[in-house]
């Protein structure tokens, strides 16, 4: 018996989850037999999975059945939890039932508790684009999956220049594969055949620390430009600014361990606290606690429809103002 539960909007890295569970289970003689998915759009899409998850499969392989885009995880009544509790003891260990949704399992709820006891649950998030360690474990995890030597230098500019978007990587990584063939992938492959633009959302908030509106502005129309949507550029600015106040709380309160600093800030290399804390110098936390406040104003006037690259360059200039007029000793770098 194994049951698997798989969320999370990263729909590319879960569709190749998907296809590699399906080839470890399924005999392709006998697909058509012993593969089946269930969509929500059927009556009792519940019910008719559990019925066909019962049965053993025919000739070779095993039987695979994927409930997919379940609700199960945020509602389920009592009768079909006592059902799920009935029929999961009772799959055969030549069956594999596949559950998929979107958002995360209610926590709360007894269909979760059920789950974290008889299921593997995996989650497919984007990675948060702030998040560089992630980024690049991400790209060497997928390069080693792909059998592919990566540079550590290589591997930092090709989680710069693709970010979150799983796709792309894959894509990039094969693409860098056919180029330099047998031997490792260095830095100077990634500039050479991957494309990346001058501005992204991380650069954007650096340019708001040294308070310089002009060129935050030019990069705010880029980003437009390129399609990137207005909350999640908004989403990357607090992620950065909420890291640079963790570290400048750290700093002012006396602490001088890069690792506690670390810890604190959720970062998971330590030896990038030397290179935030030189991007903070002349920045006060008082001033970071002020940007977020004018980001949580940029938020409610995005969700409310305001045009997106008219409330960011206004939000943009007066964080530019703050930045530039921070207390902490000199101003901000221009």
């Amino acid at each position: 018996m194994a049951i698997y539960f798989f969320w999370g909007e990263d729909e590319f890295a879960m569709q190749r989850a998907i296809a590699d569970l399906v080839k470890g289970a399924i005999d392709p003689a006998w697909e058509s037999f012993n593969y089946e998915k269930i969509g929500s759009d059927r009556p009792d899409p519940v019910e008719d999975a559990l019925g066909q998850i019962l049965t053993p499969p025919f000739g070779a392989g095993k039987r695979l059945v994927w409930l997919a885009d379940t609700a199960l995880g945020q509602r389920c009544s009592e009768e079909t939890l006592a059902q799920l509790e009935r029929t999961f003891p009772k799959i055969p260990d030549s069956n594999v039932l596949l559950m998929t949704a979107k958002g995360k399992p209610d926590g709360r709820g007894k269909f979760s508790k059920l789950l974290q006891k008889q299921a593997e649950i995996r989650e497919f998030s984007p990675i948060s684009p702030w998040k560089t360690d992630e980024l690049a474990q991400q790209v060497k995890r997928v390069a080693a999956q792909l059998g592919i030597a990566i540079a550590p230098a290589a591997v930092e500019r090709l989680a710069a220049a693709v970010g979150n978007e799983t796709r792309r990587l894959y894509g990039e990584l094969e693409k860098l594969r056919l180029f330099v063939g047998d031997r490792a992938i260095a830095p100077a492959d990634v500039d050479l055949l991957v494309c990346t633009t001058t501005q992204n959302s991380l650069e954007l908030a650096k340019i708001i620390l040294q308070g310089n509106a002009a060129n935050a502005l030019g990069a705010i129309a880029e980003l437009i430009s390129r399609n990137e949507a207005a909350l999640r550029i908004h989403a990357t600015l607090v992620g950065q600014f909420r890291t640079w106040l963790w570290i400048a709380l750290m700093v002012e309160a006396g602490e001088r361990d890069d690792r506690a600093i670390a810890q604190a800030a959720e970062i998971g290399n330590p030896k990038r606290i030397y290179f935030l804390k030189k991007e903070l110098q002349g920045v006060s936390a008082a001033t970071l606690e002020q940007c977020l406040e004018i980001l949580l104003g940029l938020e409610v006037a995005l969700k409310r429809g305001a045009d997106p690259l008219e409330a960011l360059q206004i939000k943009a200039i007066e964080l530019c103002e703050v930045c530039r007029r921070s207390p902490q000793g000199s101003p901000a770098r221009r």
